[in-house]
């Protein structure tokens, strides 16, 4: 091994478990360690250039190093980075959340995604009364305890060691299936709480059935569960009210991060008053005040808060979706004229600004999430390390999004690129 690339992953190897700090950046032999990042492209140790379609992990719709979010940013720490008390900005912050979200009347900020699903499921169960709650098979709702089950599509269980089983009982998957879901809730009387990716399994790589939103919204209102809708990938992306908005349905939590941060570390759960109210120290319930306890260091931070409050600025109009949309309706057209020329059985597919795609056959109607999930360990390998070797970087293995800084000359270089990826794996008997 040569090169910065191989020098800083021997040194990380040396201090980290397996020498990375998120499972999803491990690549054999090592992975790239990038320093740079402008716009939609980035630079690694050794100076190679990428098109970005990961986007900070979807997080940075706006592009990277935004002038607008960064100046913002800057000037906030140099005026005040951090004291851990109140602050205008996270006011102003919550106020552009209750003006852009259908379901948002009342805010509070936390640290991160998985720290919102968290919150929000404890307030399910806290308005609810009731601890079991019941998730869609093969959605994600962060990496804690309480959603860990049913994450792995098809499973039952937890996708990890260490998580008790008194937890995991605590959860029911189901089927994206209204009927389904619909005799659960029935059997069941100590669900009280039921939730869903808005976007459907893993940001739309399973798109929800036709009327699923507005389906299991009535059933939530019928049966008296609390509803909440994972907009933490949908949340700005989908609309300027995440897609709660666009399609007109209004859950009673929202769990949101990422685009909702300006792309910056943290998160929010938003809602109806009265189950947001159950956070607030000047209620009490039970000899309890607040009723529902919350806190966190980091919440709303400065920083954080003067990037996100821009953000809000920049995309409330909604011209940044269109844009990031058309993008990548011109990038899944691209990828889909590749398979066709070149005889391969797949699908480039996605809402709103995603690109997915499926290596077992030209659609994916009917299918559940395991199947679509189902490509080969080798394709998808070879897939990932043919496109990052020229220069193209996906947000999962064969995910990616879009956002304003890609350009239809970036968005055809790109094509240009996984066209000739596809032509080698034909070569080397990945693909046939």
């Amino acid at each position: 091994m040569s090169g910065q690339n191989a020098e800083w992953a021997a040194r990380a190897r040396a201090v980290m478990p397996g020498g990375v700090s998120h499972e999803l950046r491990y690549r054999a032999p090592y992975p790239a360690y990038f320093t740079r990042a402008e716009g939609a492209e980035k630079w690694d140790a050794d100076g190679k250039r990428y098109i970005d379609f990961k986007l900070g992990a979807a997080s940075q719709l706006l592009g990277h190093a935004h002038p607008e979010i960064v100046e913002a940013v800057s000037r906030q720490m140099g005026t005040m980075p951090y004291t851990g008390d109140c602050h205008p900005l996270e006011v102003e912050w919550a106020e552009w959340l209750c003006q852009l979200f259908p379901s948002a009347e009342r805010v509070r900020f936390t640290g991160s995604g998985t720290e919102s699903t968290m919150l929000a499921l404890r307030l399910g169960r806290a308005f609810s009364g009731r601890d079991r709650v019941l998730r869609i098979d093969g959605h994600f709702h962060g990496w804690h305890d309480m959603l860990l089950k049913g994450a792995k599509p098809g499973a039952n269980t937890a996708p990890s060691l260490g998580v008790p089983q008194a937890v995991s009982d605590l959860t029911v998957i189901a089927p994206p299936d209204l009927a389904s879901i619909a005799d659960i809730l029935d059997r069941d009387p100590q669900i009280g709480t039921i939730f869903v990716e808005a976007s459907g399994a893993n940001y739309g790589s399973v798109p929800l059935p036709e009327g699923f939103l507005t389906g299991v919204r009535e059933i939530a209102s019928d049966s008296g569960h609390v509803l909440i809708f994972d907009e933490v990938i949908t949340g700005l992306r989908w609309s300027p009210g995440g897609r709660q908005a666009r399609d007109g349905v209004t859950p009673d939590l929202t769990t949101l991060a990422k685009v909702v941060t300006g792309g910056l570390p943290g998160g929010a759960v938003v809602g109806k008053a009265e189950i947001m109210e159950l956070l607030s120290p000047a209620e009490t319930r039970d000899g309890l005040s607040p009723p529902v306890s919350h806190k966190g260091t980091f919440n709303a931070a400065p920083m954080v808060a003067a990037g996100a409050v821009k953000a809000m600025e920049l995309l409330s109009t909604g011209a940044v979706q269109s844009h990031a949309d058309a993008m990548a309706a011109r990038l899944r057209e691209g990828f889909n004229a590749s398979f066709e020329r070149h005889g391969v059985a797949a699908l480039a597919y996605g809402d709103s600004s995603t690109c997915h795609l499926y290596f077992g056959g030209p659609s994916i109607g009917g299918l559940d999430a395991a199947a679509i999930r189902r490509t080969p360990p080798a394709l998808v390998k070879a897939l990932r390390d043919a496109l990052l070797e020229r220069g193209v970087d996906f947000m999962s293995f064969t995910s990616c999004v879009t956002g304003l800084p890609h350009t239809p000359d970036l968005i055809d270089e790109a094509i240009s690129l996984f066209d000739d990826a596809i032509s080698t794996l034909i070569r080397d008997g990945v693909l046939s």
